[in-house]
């Protein structure tokens, strides 16, 4: 069953913002339903990236972040408006977007998603700063910019793993 907030988004956003804002779905998914935000999005990323040549890959992922932030802040916008929450937990686009960007220039191995996936999920958790005061910004740029930052400090410890051998490439 939804909460009251999934239920009122529902009524008071565009689809294309809900589908969005949750992922296709995966926010409805419960409990935790960023940390299946985040997997989805690394099990859809793991499937596009075997498509996508080696060479093209670090650029694919920096392109697909852009436009899941470009097209997700507007969406989780319209949906935490609806919803009256200034950050709904259903909303997990902003997970998506933060999980591709601590998959940039990741090798295509089950060791270094699952890695990326658990470091970028730390970090979101966590909150280092400045990350938390990121979250203060307005409505869906907020709700999705610190998650980005939580997938830059990902990306930090997942590429020093991959340089120091501490995570094979």
């Amino acid at each position: 069953m939804d909460s009251p907030d999934a239920a009122s988004a529902r009524q008071g956003s565009p689809l294309w913002a809900t589908a969005v804002a949750t992922f296709f779905g995966a926010g409805r998914i419960k409990p935790g339903p960023g940390t299946w935000g985040s997997l989805a999005a690394v099990i859809l990323w793991a499937v596009a990236s075997l498509r996508i040549p080696v060479a093209s890959r670090t650029w694919a992922t920096i392109v697909a972040a852009a436009v899941v932030t470009l097209i997700g802040i507007p969406a989780a916008t319209r949906v935490a408006r609806a919803s009256g929450s200034k950050d709904p937990q259903f909303v997990v686009i902003d997970e998506v977007a933060g999980q591709l960007v601590a998959l940039i220039g990741v090798p295509l191995a089950w060791k270094s998603f699952l890695a990326g996936f658990i470091l970028f999920r730390v970090f979101d958790i966590w909150k280092p700063f400045p990350i938390r005061r990121l979250e203060r910004l307005p409505e869906g740029t907020g709700i999705v910019v610190d998650d980005l930052g939580a997938g830059l400090y990902a990306l930090a410890i997942m590429h020093l793993l991959l340089h120091f051998g501490l995570l094979m490439k």
